[in-house]
């Protein structure tokens, strides 16, 4: 059963403006993917790092969207020491803070992935990914590889 970690930006992507196809099927992918996870066959890992950036959500209803959304996640990684020095060497390789610790908790939580639709991210990671323990892609790649 893959655990699956997904970063602030990909809850925020259902909330987006509907009007590009890249965004419209990012959001049918992630909507799918928590589908998944809502009924048992994967599993949502969540973190304190996207408590955080919750936090900071001004529109209380995409807020309480995304809390709806996250509370279907069966776990929560804690943030730690190990996390925080993992997510300076993460960000010595260029990724932005908040980046380097949402890849750092999934490192940490054992996630199979971390899904993003921040494509500088999805960039960046890819020239690093020998480097990362969790695997770093766009939701739609990803659901495309595992249904196959």
């Amino acid at each position: 059963m893959p655990l699956i970690y997904l970063d602030v930006c990909c809850f925020n992507r259902p909330f987006d403006v509907q009007e590009q196809e890249r965004i419209m099927l990012e959001t049918e992918a992630i909507s799918l993917i928590l589908e998944r996870c809502e009924t048992g066959e994967w599993e949502l890992l969540s973190s304190e790092v996207i408590d955080v950036e919750l936090a900071q959500i001004i529109d209380p209803e995409r807020k309480q969207g995304i809390e709806i959304i996250t509370s279907i996640a069966k776990s929560k990684v804690k943030l730690n020491e190990t996390i925080q020095n993992r997510a300076i060497v993460l960000q010595s390789l260029g990724i932005k803070f908040f980046d380097a610790l949402h890849i750092a908790c999934a490192e940490v939580g054992k996630a199979n992935v971390m899904l993003t639709v921040d494509y500088r991210l999805l960039r960046k990671t890819a020239n690093y990914q020998q480097q990362l323990a969790t695997r770093v892609a766009n939701p739609v790649t990803w659901l495309m590889e595992v249904s196959e």
